[in-house]
């Protein structure tokens, strides 16, 4: 399975300026570990040291928060489209 995966600007560094790269895998795991080969960097910016996600990252497949699917092992099919986005903090002081 291959699928479209929108990089936010602060990644951009790691895949050459590219603004969507495409990779193979089944899951949302199994993308991140394809971007990890093309874009050496890319997993240790998304998952933590436990394997998880990291807090502040959001990962959108079809435009809905792989949290609320399953995660990593959320089911990715040929011409998905992944959205990472980093979470914004700040608001009012």
């Amino acid at each position: 399975m291959s699928a479209s995966v929108k990089i936010p600007t602060p990644l951009r560094k790691l895949t050459n300026g590219e603004t969507s790269v495409n990779a193979d895998g089944a899951t949302v795991g199994a993308i991140v570990d394809s971007l990890e080969s093309s874009y050496p960097g890319m997993r240790e910016r998304l998952i933590d040291e436990t394997g998880d996600l990291r807090h502040f990252v959001n990962i959108y497949l079809n435009g809905e928060d792989v949290r609320y699917i399953d995660g990593l092992n959320s089911k990715v099919g040929e011409r998905d489209e992944l959205s990472i986005v980093p979470a914004v903090a700040g608001g009012l002081d």
